[in-house]
Order: C-alpha cells, then sequence, then structure tokens
C-alpha cells in the first residue's frame, strides 16, 4: 500500500467528518418526515454515508499502521 502524506490523511479526515454530518442530517430529516417512502430513502441515504465512514476510516487505520 501507498504511504500517504500529512495533507492526504488530512484530506480523508475531513471527508470522514463531512461524511458523518452528512449521515447525521439524513438520519434527522428521516426522523422528522412523516411520508413512509421519503423517509426509507433518507435512512437509505443516511446509511450509505454511514458505511462510507466506515470504509475511509478502515483505509485510514490501515494507512496509519503502515508508518
Amino acid at each position: 500500500m501507498i504511504q500517504l502524506t500529512t495533507k492526504e490523511l488530512s484530506f480523508i479526515e475531513d471527508e470522514i467528518r463531512a461524511e458523518e454530518i452528512t449521515a447525521k442530517t439524513m438520519s434527522w430529516c428521516a426522523s422528522q418526515c412523516k411520508e413512509a417512502g421519503l423517509k426509507e430513502t433518507l435512512h437509505k441515504m443516511a446509511e450509505s454515508h454511514h458505511l462510507k465512514v466506515i470504509e475511509l476510516s478502515n483505509y485510514l487505520n490501515r494507512s496509519t499502521n503502515l508508518h
């Protein structure tokens, strides 16, 4: 695996934070929604962003463990 620079690691950390915020926002929106179809769509979007957080975190952990 390629070793990442400090700047690249910082970009990944920023993206993780952005994905976390988006996941929480989508989840909150779903909790406020009354229409079942839209609520389900928002929950799926939140889950998708949450999975991206996990994926990026795993990548970041693998990268930082190499240093």
